[in-house]
């Protein structure tokens, strides 16, 4: 299902949310963002809305890494052919960027900028001394690396997710979040289920894919 559908989802399930609880600009604010960020967030083990826009940076780090490394294989070159010398250090430097780029992929480079997202989380949670950021971080650097529709798409996910939710919660002292961010990321698993692809709930129990393919 397309991000765009989960997003709206997401939106959807923030305003109840933040109708059926005090309605202050803060509650309705955190409702919104909770859910719409939970709606996407099973889809961070792939190309997503959330991680989309990385694809931009990741070609262009891969162009700078294959220039980058022509540029220094050939001032090797003519180093060596020009004044006869030859540093191995350099010349190693050269072939080991220029190796990269040609055996680097958009979407691996773009999984790395997702994992150096979630550990920089993290590393915040942990200096602020917030477990939920901390949890939000470790997901966020885990998840890009697992298969798509894998992990993410089960209920242990869900628990996982509603741990982070809860964390939250305690925190900020607004009723309802965690509810809230299971919703959202129980909306995302329900609708991938609509699809012809299924999703496989209880994995890595089983690999049974559950499907009801409406869409």
């Amino acid at each position: 299902m397309k991000g765009t559908t989960h997003l709206a989802i997401g939106i959807a399930i923030g305003v109840v949310g933040a109708a059926t609880h005090p309605i202050t600009p803060k509650n309705a604010a955190v409702f919104l963002v909770v859910a719409a960020f939970s709606a996407l967030a099973a889809d961070l083990d792939g190309t997503s809305l959330l991680s989309g826009k990385l694809t931009k940076a990741a070609r262009l780090i891969r162009e700078l890494l294959l220039w980058g490394g022509m540029l220094l294989a050939g001032s090797v070159v003519y180093l060596y052919a020009a004044r006869g010398s030859f540093y191995p250090l350099y010349t190693a430097g050269a072939a080991a960027v220029l190796l990269l780029g040609l055996l680097s992929r958009n979407g691996a480079i773009r999984n790395a900028l997702v994992s150096a997202i979630g550990a920089i989380l993290l590393y915040i949670g942990y200096k602020s001394e917030m477990n939920w950021l901390m949890g939000l971080g470790l997901y966020i650097a885990w998840v890009p690396w697992l298969n798509h529709r894998g992990l993410t798409h089960t209920v242990w996910a869900v628990i996982a997710w509603g741990a982070i939710g809860w964390s939250l919660e305690q925190q900020l002292g607004i009723q309802g979040v965690a509810y809230t961010a299971i919703c959202g990321y129980v909306s995302h698993l329900v609708a991938d289920t609509l699809t012809p692809s299924g999703v496989k709930w209880l994995y890595p129990l089983t690999k049974k894919t559950f499907k009801l393919p409406f869409m």
